[in-house]
């Protein structure tokens, strides 16, 4: 999972938890053995990788813009 989440680098990017009621958000900074460093608004959050079940870029529009609503 570390040399997949390390494709996103520097991404703004959707993160999804293992138990499903949690998703993050933010540019992914840095990811290490075990955890993943999310920047979001100016602060950084770490995620425990092994808890971490998807990741995927933010869908944009066909304008290159942030979707507002993103339904999984």
């Amino acid at each position: 999972m570390k040399e997949l989440a390390q494709r996103f680098i520097d991404k703004e990017c959707l993160i999804y938890s293992f138990d499903g009621s949690h998703q993050y958000e933010g540019i992914i900074k840095e990811v290490t053995d075990g955890a993943i460093l999310v920047e979001k608004d100016g602060k950084i959050e770490m995620l425990n990788l092994d808890f971490v079940i998807r990741i995927r870029e933010y869908p944009k529009n066909k304008n290159g813009k942030k979707k507002s609503v993103v339904l999984d």
